[in-house]
Parts: structure tokens; sequence; C-alpha cells
């Protein structure tokens, strides 16, 4: 049944990317380039915190603004693009603008728990069931190194924490249920070995 599932997920990938305009389609394949993938050891390392909120910081952070969006991603962190800084952007309506967060942290995660499939932009295909909770408070700084603490509930609570995750070297290949885990692990290889 898991593999089944991953594998309709990844056939809804694939039909998604047919409905995309040609322009919106290669602007999105253009931005995974710089997406690291599965199997690169930098996606199960430990992001360092940032120390200087310099105009490279802020460089670096349109810089994945921009990546995540035509990747049509709704977070990407540092460590998706090969940076061990613990910075990540996100934005959960389209037309809102990016928000980007330094050295977050989880203050606080409520106790209401909530079970939702997630998807990944270093995953390209997988779908995964992954437990979180439905609240967070999560400190952090902005592009200029001041203070701020974000609130969140749903959707921004779950990626807020996915993007956490990363930063930490966690992929929700690590919380999803075995079964499908390991589905997903299949699905990764057969990929990698037809990409090679």
């Amino acid at each position: 049944m898991a593999d089944e599932t991953i594998a309709d997920e990844q056939l809804e990938d694939e039909e998604r990317e047919e409905r995309l305009d040609p322009e919106a389609a290669a602007r999105r394949q253009a931005a995974l380039r710089f997406v690291r993938q599965w199997g690169d050891p930098v996606l199960k390392s430990r992001a360092r915190a940032v120390d200087r909120f310099d105009d490279d910081l802020r460089t670096q952070i349109d810089q994945m603004g921009q990546i995540m969006q035509d990747a049509l991603g709704i977070g990407l962190a540092a460590t998706q693009v090969g940076k061990l800084q613990r910075v990540l952007v996100y934005r959960i309506e389209p037309d809102s603008p990016v928000n980007a967060i330094v050295n977050p942290v989880i203050e606080w995660s409520g106790s209401e728990l909530e079970t939702a499939e997630e998807g990944c932009l270093s995953l390209q295909g997988v779908m995964v069931d992954v437990e979180r909770p439905v609240f967070v408070r999560v400190r952090a700084q902005d592009e200029h190194g001041e203070p701020i603490t974000i609130e969140a509930s749903g959707l921004e609570a779950r990626v807020l924490q996915h993007e956490i995750d990363h930063l930490d070297g966690v992929l929700i290949l690590d919380r999803a249920p075995r079964d499908q885990r390991k589905a997903a692990l299949r699905l990764l290889r057969e990929a990698a070995e037809q990409a090679a």
C-alpha cells in the first residue's frame, strides 16, 4: 500500500509538472538544480548559528527566496542549498512576501498533534505522513540580527518545524512511519540508479 501511495504521489508530481506552463516548468527545473537532493551529506548535517548579519547574508536570503519561489516550494533551509547556516525562508500564501528567519529555535510546542502529508524539495516525488504539533512559538532573528518571535499554527507551524528540522539534519523520512520510510527510500534509490 505504501509503495502504491508513493508511486501515485510521484505520478501526481509529474502530472503537476506537465500542467505548468512551459516557462514555469523550466524555471522550476532550473531552480531545483540548486537544491541538494537525498543522499547529499549536507542534508544530514547540523547547521551552525549565524553571527554575521551582513550584505552577504541578505544576498543569500534573497537567492534562497527566489529558488524556493521558482521551485514552487513553500519553505527552504540553507542546508538544502549547501550552506551550513541556520537560515530559512518560507511563504505560506503564494502572493505573500517571503519570510526569512535566522537562528530559529522552537521555544514552545503545543500538546495538540496533527498528522499530515509532507513533501520536500530535496526528496522529489516523496510524500510521507508526519506528526507535528499544531502550535509552535519560534524565537529567531531577522536578516539584520533583530530579535523576532513567531507564534504559528497550522500550515505555518508545520513549515517552520520542517525547515528547522533541516537545519538540525533531520529529514521527513526520519519522522515518517516505518512502512512509508521504507517505500520512500526504495523509490529514491531507484530514481538515483536511473539518474546515474
